[in-house]
């Protein structure tokens, strides 16, 4: 996808969970929504969460990004990101709490406009 097909104009509709949506008009809408803090497209249905729990997921999440911190701090040209956007497919863009990914020779690679495109080598 490029950035440069996103549209701008006053008319496009809010976002909404349970949308369906191809990724080009899921992130036009995404974007013009700056109070949406999460949405993802999974096999074209739009899906923003409720507000999180502590147990449930906070504190998790927690352990998770600090395992992955020390394994990337430990591993050579791996990366680590918390909620970035992935573009999979034209049906998928998911938002994981957390990825792994190899900086050059992986499976995915960062567009000029910030995204990950293609799938990266671990998603939580």
């Amino acid at each position: 996808m490029n950035s440069n097909l996103i549209k701008s104009a006053p008319d496009i509709p809010p976002l909404e969970n349970g949308d369906r949506l191809t990724a080009l008009e899921f992130e036009n809408r995404y974007q013009l929504m700056s109070n949406v803090k999460k949405a993802e497209l999974i096999e074209g249905l739009v899906y923003m969460p409720a507000a999180l729990r502590f147990r449930q997921h906070g504190k998790p999440h927690a352990h998770i990004i600090g395992w992955l911190a020390q394994y990337e701090a430990a591993t050579p040209g791996v990366e680590l990101a918390d909620n970035a956007t992935v573009r999979l497919d034209q049906k998928n863009v998911p938002q994981p709490d957390a990825l792994l990914r190899i900086d050059h020779e992986g499976k995915s690679s960062i567009s000029e406009d910030d995204y990950v495109e293609c799938a990266p080598e671990l998603i939580v």
